[in-house]
């Protein structure tokens, strides 16, 4: 079978049709996927974008907390441990002072405070004591006090000795601090 001019022509013709017509499906079907990603790619971007700045805010907060919390820590740390120091002083001054015979009438102290010491710091606790007694007594109960202060030391010490006729009892002001190594 011998197929004419014409035929092949429009064989021809035809075979170009469906290559073309493929080809355009095939373009089209990549045109229309491509559009799909670049969307999917875009959405996927701006919640990208979104996570980063959400979590961005959401770890500021948290770092923000975190140092709230640490510098609460920090002055409970601080506000406990003086009383921790502050009672075991305080006892160890009221023992003393029973000890030797004398009366504590006033203990104080300033608050919580840092010194450099032999370039070491550390934490000090100012006292303030009045003690009442006889003058042996408080010379007894100073001296002893002062070797029962293990990281501290009396400052100064001033007695007060009333006239033989007046009814006031002798009475020393005791300055003391208690050292603390602030090893953290």
């Amino acid at each position: 079978m011998k197929l004419s001019k014409t035929s092949w022509l429009l064989l021809i013709s035809g075979v170009f049709i469906l290559v073309f017509a493929s080809l355009g499906a095939i373009y089209y079907q990549q045109f229309h996927q491509q559009n799909r990603l670049n969307e999917e790619l875009t959405l996927a971007q701006l919640r990208l974008n979104g996570f980063k700045l959400e979590q961005l805010a959401h770890q500021q907060e948290l770092e923000k907390r975190l140092s709230q919390t640490i510098s609460q820590r920090e002055t409970a740390k601080a506000i406990l441990s003086q009383s921790n120091r502050s009672i075991a002083t305080s006892e160890t001054l009221f023992y003393t002072a029973t000890a030797y015979g004398v009366a504590v009438t006033e203990i104080s102290s300033s608050g919580l405070a840092s010194e450099n010491l032999e370039g070491i710091t550390c934490s000090i606790l100012p006292l303030t004591a009045r003690v009442e007694g006889d003058v042996s007594d408080l010379v007894s109960f100073i001296t002893k006090l002062n070797d029962k202060l293990t990281t501290g030391t009396v400052k100064s010490v001033e007695i007060s000795i009333p006239e033989t006729t007046s009814e006031e009892k002798t009475t020393a002001n005791i300055q003391m601090v208690i050292y603390t190594y602030q090893g953290d």
